[in-house]
C-alpha cells in the first residue's frame, strides 16, 4: 500500500497499544472473577505497632519484616513446629492451617501484654475463676464417690430419725447449698490471694523476668483471652499459667492458639518441657491440654488452696482434685 506519514504511523502504533492493553486487562479481569488468578496487595508491616502484630504465622507470613525485642527475634510458625510436639491427628499441619484461616477471618491476634490492659486482664481472670464455683460444687461431686456415699448415709439417717419424706427430700438441696457456700468461700479467698500477687503487677511478674511472658488474645480491638508462662531455670521447665478466655468469645479456638504461643515461646527459649496444673472440672479443659500434646502425669485428690481452713465442715462440703500435665519438648 502507499507509505504512511510519520504522524499517521505514530497514531496507528498508539491505537494498537491501547487495544492490546485493553485486551490484557479484559483477560486479567476474567481470570480474577473465575478464581484462576489471585492478586495480593503488599501490606506494610511498619504501619502497625510491633505490639499489635501477632508473632505467629496466623497474622504475618513475612516474619523478617517484624522488628521487636529478643522475645520476638526468632519466629517459628505453628505448622512448621507442631508435628514434632504431638502425634495426634488434631496437631497435623492441615488442621493447624484450618485454625489459622479461621483466625484470619475473625481478626484474632496473639500478642504480648501491655500495662494499659491490666484491668481487663484481671477481669477475664476473675470471671474465669468464678465459673469454678458451681463447677466445683456440683460437677465435682461426680468424681467423689466417698462423699456421695456419705451424703446417702445422711439421707438414710434423716429418714430414720425424722420419719419425714419431705425433710429427706429437702436434704439434698441443703447439702448442695452447703457445697456451693464453701466453694464460693474458698475460691473467693483464692482469688483475693491471686489478685494481690502476680495478677496485681503483671508487668513486673511476667514481662520483665527472663524466660517469662504474658500474652493476650485480641479480637476486633478487644482483649478476649489471656495466658502466661513462667520459666524455672533450675530444672529447665516452663509453667503454663493463668489461661482464660472471655465466655462471650469461646468456641473460636482462642485457648488453643494461646497454648500454642506458650509452646513456641518454650521452644525458642530452649526449655526441655512445659508443665501445668489445673483444678478444672470441665472435660473440655482437659481435652484442650491433651490436644496441645500434654500428658496427664498425676492427680492430687485433696488439694489445698490458699485460704482453706481445713475445718470439718469444709472437708465435708469442699474438695478439689488437682491435675498435673506435662509436655516433653526434648530430652535432657
Amino acid at each position: 500500500g502507499p507509505p504512511f506519514s510519520l504522524s499517521t504511523q505514530l497514531r496507528l502504533f498508539r491505537t494498537r497499544k491501547s487495544c492490546s492493553s485493553q485486551l490484557l486487562l479484559g483477560v486479567f479481569s476474567f481470570l480474577s472473577k473465575a478464581g484462576l488468578l489471585f492478586v495480593s496487595r503488599p501490606v506494610c508491616m511498619h504501619c502497625s505497632s510491633p505490639k499489635m502484630v501477632c508473632e505467629t504465622k496466623i497474622v504475618a507470613e513475612d516474619h523478617e519484616s517484624i522488628s521487636g525485642s529478643k522475645k520476638d527475634a526468632i519466629i517459628v510458625s505453628s505448622s512448621q513446629m507442631w508435628p514434632s510436639l504431638s502425634g495426634s491427628p488434631s496437631s497435623s499441619p492441615a488442621s493447624l492451617s484450618g485454625v489459622e484461616e479461621d483466625f484470619k477471618k475473625d481478626n484474632v491476634y496473639i500478642r504480648e501484654f501491655h500495662p494499659s490492659e491490666q484491668e481487663v486482664v484481671r477481669r477475664i481472670f476473675y470471671e474465669g475463676i468464678m465459673e469454678r464455683i458451681p463447677n466445683t460444687a456440683f460437677r465435682g461431686l461426680k468424681y467423689q464417690p466417698l462423699i456421695q456415699l456419705m451424703y446417702g448415709i445422711f439421707a438414710i439417717i434423716c429418714f430414720v430419725v425424722t420419719k419425714s419424706l419431705l425433710l429427706t427430700c429437702c436434704l439434698p438441696i441443703f447439702l448442695m447449698g452447703m457445697r456451693y457456700y464453701f466453694s464460693r468461700k474458698v475460691i473467693l479467698s483464692y482469688l483475693e490471694c491471686a489478685l494481690h500477687t502476680d495478677m496485681s503487677d503483671i508487668e513486673n511478674y511476667y514481662m520483665k523476668p527472663p524466660g517469662s511472658c504474658f500474652w493476650v488474645a485480641v479480637l476486633d480491638g478487644n482483649v478476649v483471652g489471656i495466658v502466661a508462662a513462667r520459666g524455672n531455670e533450675e530444672d529447665n521447665t516452663m509453667e503454663l499459667r493463668r489461661m482464660s478466655v472471655d465466655s462471650n468469645f469461646r468456641g473460636k479456638g482462642i485457648a488453643k492458639a494461646l497454648g500454642r504461643k506458650v509452646l513456641e515461646f518454650a521452644m525458642l527459649n530452649n526449655y526441655s518441657s512445659i508443665i501445668l496444673g489445673t483444678t478444672a472440672v470441665k472435660v473440655a479443659a482437659h481435652k484442650l491440654y491433651e490436644s496441645l500434646g500434654f500428658k496427664h502425669v498425676g492427680v492430687i485428690d485433696h488439694y489445698t488452696l490458699p485460704g482453706m481452713t481445713h475445718s470439718i465442715l469444709e472437708r465435708m462440703f469442699f474438695q478439689l482434685r488437682y491435675h498435673r500435665y506435662r509436655l516433653q519438648l526434648r530430652e535432657e
